[in-house]
């Protein structure tokens, strides 16, 4: 015990640098605060918009041990300020956003220069920021806020080491139109997908950390082990504390409805903070939910700078016809909160990996609707442990309300979609049970790695 408490006395100094989006920034900030009830002194940098949610998201409880530092992207006249976030940025200037933030290698290293820290933990899409913390002669561990089955499975599509064109595990795959549009992707952004794919971990000093659970996906993580030639060390769910005081007017609201609502009865609809569903895809959605006969939370977000109202993006008369048993939310809500309440029975979800693991710590059974990205390779994690099912897509990947209606109704109601949610119940129990022993080992990891860092750099001669 004083041997443990001595090595926690001894406070290191870690810069934290996530990518812009609100599901990268989220998992960093949440490693954040863990690592400061370890005596880690932490520097976050972000763009000044993101600092501003995590300085709402930190409130009164922030800690001396956590500082947020600004990082400054070049000045672009089609990128003001408010859009060096990915939240609500207008789906053409993602490229923008990304080739502005990959120019910001300066600010960065100005900012590794000033600070000195013991380690910077970096996010998949800045390999450059390894590159530039080693000419520092300071160490550097890739964080991934994606799952080790996408991981690996990218992996071995885009990098030149892998033996064979098969992926050893037929459960994950992409469909013909997935393939296609991720191809796209990645011929528009090669140096990008690369640093997403397999650079960020090659680079990372010993270990990865990976958000994620050995008991949820521990052949992907042994895989992906295998192809990297590195450790990976596993956080755990890493899940936003939800607190029960709803200050919020919204909150109370959407925290009312589910108090007024039979125990499981209620699906919850969500396709994260930054895809915005095409007009054909709102009404097969709103059609699917009103056939389901269900009561449904379904959160509609729109592009910044979009006027168009919640009664004009949904099909006429939809929000009369279901005011009895639907809320429509256009703006943030607490999803943790809503996951962990009684009365949710489902999750509609796009298959952003924090929503998966937040769904799947709460045992919430997830009725898949992947959009793009790594989402369609999670859902079919999803469907491979038993927790979920997907919606099926026509030939060209459209959705379909009988399908999205057929789904709900048996992962939620059904007879035949009882051993899904008894497999989602019991993984979230495991889960719980667990708490954050994944995560100390992953701290206990990161202080052994700045330990042997300060100790080789000790006998460097002066």
């Amino acid at each position: 015990m004083e041997m443990e408490e001595a090595r926690e006395s001894t406070s290191f100094r870690v810069l934290m640098f996530p990518w812009l989006a609100h599901g990268h920034i989220s998992p960093f900030l949440q490693l954040s605060k863990k690592l400061t009830q370890k005596n880690f002194q932490i520097y976050f940098c972000s763009t000044a918009i993101n600092l501003c949610f995590i300085k709402k998201n930190l409130g009164e409880n922030s800690s001396d041990n956590l500082r947020l530092v600004e990082l400054h992207l070049p000045d672009v006249p089609e990128l003001p300020p408010c859009y060096h976030t990915t939240t609500k940025l207008p789906p053409h200037l993602m490229s923008t956003l990304m080739r502005s933030f990959q120019s910001a290698k300066a600010s960065f290293s100005s900012i590794v220069s000033t600070l000195k820290p013991d380690l910077v933990i970096y996010d998949s899409f800045q390999s450059w920021a390894s590159t530039l913390a080693a000419i520092h002669s300071i160490p550097s561990v890739h964080f991934s806020t994606s799952g080790a089955a996408t991981m690996s499975f990218f992996y071995h599509q885009l990098s030149s080491r892998r033996d064979s064109g098969i992926f050893p595990f037929s459960e994950i795959f992409q469909r013909d139109y997935e393939r296609d549009k991720f191809d796209s992707l990645v011929e528009s952004n090669r140096g990008v997908a690369e640093d997403f794919a397999f650079r960020s971990f090659e680079l990372s000093s010993e270990i990865v950390l990976m958000k994620s659970c050995v008991g949820v996906e521990e052949k992907y993580l042994d895989y992906l082990s295998f192809l990297c030639g590195k450790k990976m060390v596993t956080t755990g769910p890493l899940i936003q504390e939800s607190h029960h005081n709803y200050e919020n007017d919204d909150d109370v609201g959407i925290i009312e409805f589910l108090n007024k609502k039979e125990q499981s009865s209620v699906v919850f609809v969500s396709f994260g903070s930054e895809y915005f569903l095409s007009t054909e895809e709102r009404e097969e959605i709103a059609y699917g939910l009103e056939l389901s006969n269900l009561s449904f939370i379904w959160v509609v977000r729109f592009a910044e700078g979009n006027t168009i109202s919640i009664e004009e993006a949904l099909p006429e008369g939809f929000l009369e016809r279901v005011k009895e048993r639907g809320m429509v939310v256009d703006k943030w809500a607490p999803q943790a909160k809503i996951l962990e309440h009684s009365s949710t029975c489902g999750f509609v979800s796009h298959c952003g990996w924090s929503s998966i693991m937040e769904s799947l710590y709460y045992g919430v059974p997830v009725i898949a609707m992947p959009m793009h990205l790594d989402q369609p390779t999670n859902a079919r994690l999803l469907v491979e442990i038993g927790v979920g099912m997907e919606v099926l897509r026509g030939d060209n990947g459209q959705i379909r309300k009988e399908e999205v209606a057929r789904v709900i109704k048996l992962v939620v109601l059904e007879k035949n979609g009882e051993e899904i949610r008894g497999k989602a119940r019991e993984l979230g129990k495991k889960l719980r049970a667990k708490g954050e022993a994944e995560l100390d080992e992953a701290l206990e990891e990161l202080r052994n790695l700045c330990s042997k860092h300060n100790q080789q750099r000790s006998r460097r001669p002066s």
